[in-house]
């Protein structure tokens, strides 16, 4: 009667089968097209992903950007050179820009470098070729916390001469303990004349000895600090003096510091170092 009322309104049981089996299909297909798009939970291994920078004092890195610009301003740096300054968070690491000219340097620009001068998180950004003049004075001098390299031609004179770089007048005090030269030639034959590795480092480390600065013959000169206004203001009065003992030579004789003077004159010019970093500062205006 239902199908004389109704036709074939109710599946028989061959058609039962067929829609199971089409339901089948299409959970396969279905699974397999979850598979595809959405890949395992446990992927194979990877290597493992370059451990990101540390997070470091804002104040320090603000100190590290305006050194670049101050330098590139004094006409210590040009398109070349760098500073650096040792990590607040690990000893054994040290900041510097990326490998750019000073004067361009922001603080987006700040990379983490370990104790054996490569990069802890590069991203891509290329690196000082000569970094590991910093890396090398970190490792052998605990007391440095920022170091400068310049290529300063007023300096050059002196690092292919003989003549040696003297503190002629109070403000480079810092001079007295010498400005040994670090020649490359003498231990590592002809080289490109930079220092491009760890080996070239330590040895200009071994030559910095316990100085301020030291000279690297036809290259340049590198100073180092306890502080970062403290070495900005080292690697200005080294090139100052050197302008100065060059012009005083022309007339004769030269009466150098003595040591005593030189220690009294240190002391008091770098307890006030305030005053010209505070000014330099000013003329390099606001930073990024």
């Amino acid at each position: 009667m239902l199908i004389e009322k109704y036709g074939n309104a109710l599946p028989s049981e061959g058609s039962n089968m067929s829609g199971l089996k089409i339901g089948i299909l299409v959970a396969v297909c279905a699974a397999l097209c979850a598979m595809i798009a959405f890949p395992a939970a446990h992927p194979a291994a990877q290597a493992p992903a370059a451990p990101a920078a540390l997070a470091n004092d804002p104040k320090l890195i603000e100190d590290l950007v305006y050194a670049n610009r101050i330098l590139y301003k004094q006409d210590v740096l040009d398109g070349f050179g760098h500073v650096s300054v040792r990590s607040d968070k690990d000893p054994n690491h040290f900041l510097m820009s990326r490998s750019m000219a000073p004067a361009l340097v922001t603080s987006n620009d700040i990379m983490e470098y370990d104790k054996d001068g490569e990069p802890v998180d590069a991203r891509g950004r290329n690196s000082y070729v000569e970094r590991y003049i910093h890396a090398a004075i970190y490792r052998v001098r605990p007391d440095v916390k920022a170091i400068v390299h310049s290529h300063s031609p007023d300096i050059i004179p002196y690092s292919v001469t003989g003549t040696a770089l003297r503190p002629v007048y109070h403000v480079s005090a810092f001079l007295r303990l010498g400005a040994p030269i670090f020649d490359t030639h003498k231990d590592f034959g002809d080289t490109d004349m930079l220092i491009r590795d760890n080996k070239l480092g330590d040895g200009l480390a071994k030559v910095l000895g316990n100085s301020g600065v030291a000279l690297i013959r036809g290259h340049g000169f590198v100073a180092v600090a306890d502080s970062t206004p403290i070495v900005v203001m080292r690697a200005i009065y080294t090139q100052l003096n050197a302008r100065v003992q060059a012009d005083s030579m022309k007339f004769g004789y030269i009466k150098f510091l003595t040591p005593g003077e030189a220690v009294k004159a240190q002391a008091i010019v770098e307890a006030t170092v305030g005053r010209p970093w505070e000014l330099w500062k000013s003329q390099v205006g606001k930073i990024e």
